[in-house]
């Protein structure tokens, strides 16, 4: 604990040498100087939690109802004995959506594997569904169930939007799915997705960060991750450190950022209206 505390004052007067000496570079640019401060300090703060976390730091996650009722998804899928039917949206994975959809399926499909449950994923796009098939093998052999893992439980339908939306309709209405999970980027077809699963009274989970689709998975779905929610969804379902660390981190600086602003927009109403403030206003005020 001293040699840490040793360094972490050595790093900080080092820190505040160079950036003395930058400053009185003639080739540094001085106007940019706010944009590295508050590049490097929100750096250290994430990296900081995380470290703090894989040395075993415990940090409180906020109960998400929608993750809780994953696991309650999948076992009454299993008592029922019906499937489950997982859709990590309609776009590839260059969508940071996409991409925490097929991670969640990950999850997913580790409980299914446990509880030797029918997983049926299917995917609009060639790249998602390799992914998603490595996920769900991955998972499977985790689980120590690589015999149960198949490839056509993740399985392609078609680019289109309208023609996607109806196949997997087709797929509700045929198999009768005990459960639906929708995670990733969805547009129009939400609406139509939701509803029909609603129709044959599955359990619906969805999870999305489009902002147009949000009061349509609200209306027709059990549960629902809004936002930044659905980004935490594998943290609080792996409790791996590193992950969890992350979205302390981020809490705490969306609090930092927060607060900047709300202080930011009461010295400048203070300085505007009475001319009263600090000089560091004149120096930060864009000219």
């Amino acid at each position: 604990m001293k040699d840490r505390k040793f360094w972490f004052v050595v790093a900080s007067i080092t820190v505040v040498f160079l950036v003395y000496w930058l400053i009185g570079h003639p080739y540094f640019v001085t106007e940019r100087f706010i944009m590295l401060f508050s590049i490097v300090t929100l750096s250290a703060t994430l990296l900081y939690y995380i470290r703090a976390a894989e040395r075993g730091e415990e940090f409180y996650l906020r109960p998400i109802p929608a993750l809780k009722a994953v696991e309650e998804a999948v076992g009454r899928s299993t008592e029922m004995g019906r499937p489950i039917l997982y859709v990590p949206g309609i776009q590839d994975m260059d969508q940071v959506e996409t991409v925490a959809g097929v991670v969640v399926l990950g999850h997913v499909a580790k409980m299914t594997a446990r509880y030797e449950t029918s997983l049926n994923v299917p995917v609009s796009r060639s790249i998602v569904m390799k992914a998603a098939r490595e996920s769900c093998r991955e998972a499977y052999m985790i689980e120590g169930r690589p015999d149960m893992f198949n490839e056509d439980m993740v399985h392609y339908l078609t680019d289109d939007q309208f023609a996607y939306a109806a196949g997997v309709n087709g797929i509700m209405l045929r198999e009768k799915p005990a459960a639906c999970m929708y995670m990733g980027k969805f547009y129009a077809e939400s609406l139509i997705l939701a509803e029909t699963g609603n129709s044959i009274g599955a359990i619906q989970i969805a999870g999305t960060a489009s902002q147009a689709q949000i009061p349509f998975f609200v209306t027709a779905c059990d549960y629902t991750l809004i936002g930044e929610e659905f980004f935490a969804a594998s943290a609080y379902l792996s409790q791996k450190p590193e992950l969890i660390g992350g979205v302390k981190g981020q809490d705490m600086i969306k609090l930092v950022v927060i607060s900047t602003i709300v202080l930011s927009a009461i010295i400048m109403t203070i300085y505007e209206s009475t001319g009263i403030g600090f000089n560091i206003i004149d120096y930060l005020t864009i000219r």
